[in-house]
């Protein structure tokens, strides 16, 4: 299906109404999984033309996507990878969890953003960031798509990682995420270490409702209600 490419229309709004010299972009993946962790990239571009066939990374065949992310690895002007681990992600939420890993991901950057153009319609980072969100902007943005697409591979290769050690689960086809394959192993075997304890596919498996963990702290849906907005799971 054709798309239009992306482009620095938003870093160049940032650039021109905050004086910003620095943005990056911030885009996550493995939100929805019901195993590994979320995994966040932070990229910086700068306002060069990007290599050609540059979208949001779903859009992408995995062969493509993995030939864009070696390429965009030594174009972008620098980037860098943020984890939140399903121990996270169970203790804290997935709102605080998103927090954590992107900024893991800026602190890692050599240089400090001056603005930060984050996908999606939720600004989970807030303060101390200047944050400009945008829907889709995995598409629209080229900073966003670099961060999309390197974030993916990087966490599906992760995940094929896993997937060596846990082959029933089918982690390297399904990165962790919801599939017949993956459903069957949970219901054979139950859950490994990387699984998240606090997600609702435990109650569709009575055999091991028992190892289910609250979703999040008390603290955590004290801070969403107060302005932070929830993800659903």
């Amino acid at each position: 299906m054709p798309y239009e490419p992306p482009t620095h229309r938003v870093e160049r709004s940032l650039r021109a109404t905050t004086g910003a010299k620095i943005v990056a972009g911030v885009d996550e993946v493995g939100r929805g999984a019901w195993a590994g962790p979320v995994t966040v990239c932070a990229a910086v571009t700068g306002l060069r033309r990007p290599p050609d066939g540059l979208t949001d990374s779903k859009l992408l065949t995995p062969k493509r996507r993995t030939a864009l992310a070696q390429q965009l690895e030594s174009w972008v002007t620098a980037h860098a990878l943020g984890d939140a681990s399903p121990q996270e992600i169970d203790e804290l939420g997935m709102t605080a969890a998103l927090r954590l890993a992107a900024c893991r991901a800026l602190d890692a950057l050599p240089v400090r953003p001056d603005a930060v153009i984050l996908d999606g319609k939720h600004d989970y980072l807030g303060d101390p960031w200047k944050v400009r969100t945008v829907i889709k902007g995995d598409q629209s943005c080229v900073v966003v798509a670099a961060a999309s697409v390197i974030a993916k591979v990087r966490r599906d290769a992760m995940m094929a990682e896993l997937g060596a050690v846990h082959a029933d689960f089918g982690f390297g086809d399904n990165a962790g995420y919801p599939s017949p394959v993956h459903r069957a192993a949970l219901e054979e075997l139950g859950p490994t270490p990387y699984h998240r304890m606090s997600w609702a596919y435990l109650d569709a498996l009575p055999r091991w409702q028992h190892l289910k963990r609250p979703r999040i702290s008390p603290e955590t849906v004290a801070l969403e209600a107060g302005g932070q907005i929830g993800f659903d799971f």
